[in-house]
């Protein structure tokens, strides 16, 4: 599983939401500039969350977006989910392009690739966004002292 941008952009967007839990509904705008993601790709990344269950939006001047969950239920696989879809479990995990793959079939890395793959999708889905919060304001208080 790659980490794209449009992964990070949607975990950060996903964080500033949950910073935000307790208060009214965030616009597009504030999530945009909070977390420099550019407008235009928040627009689309907040679509896929929505459409995922992952976030709430509601329309007019005291509009915005919510969480759906606590971010004690929301994991970073949750958000990575929203934006993949269904992956193929068999794809091979190293090649970006497995059909010219000179290796297909017998590549003596894939189990490497695999192993790894299996471990960053453990951390993926055992880590919350609440964790991330705890993480964060551990850090900011850490750095204050």
């Amino acid at each position: 599983m790659q980490i794209t941008q449009k992964k990070q952009y949607a975990l950060r967007a996903v964080f500033e939401l949950a910073r935000h839990a307790a208060s009214e509904p965030l616009k597009t705008a504030q999530i945009a500039e909070a977390q420099a993601i550019p407008v235009r790709f928040l627009e689309i990344i907040l679509n896929h969350l929505k459409r995922a269950g992952l976030v709430n939006a509601k329309r007019g001047i005291y509009g915005g977006y919510t969480l759906e969950h606590p971010p004690g239920e929301i994991r970073v696989s949750d958000v990575f989910q929203a934006l993949d879809g269904d992956t193929d479990p068999a794809a091979c995990v190293s090649c970006q392009h497995q059909c010219s793959c000179p290796f297909n079939g017998e590549c003596a890395f894939l189990p490497l690739w695999t192993e790894i793959q299996d471990s960053l999708a453990a951390i993926y889905n055992r880590t919350t966004i609440q964790d991330l919060l705890d993480n964060h304001s551990a850090r900011v208080k850490s750095s204050r002292s």
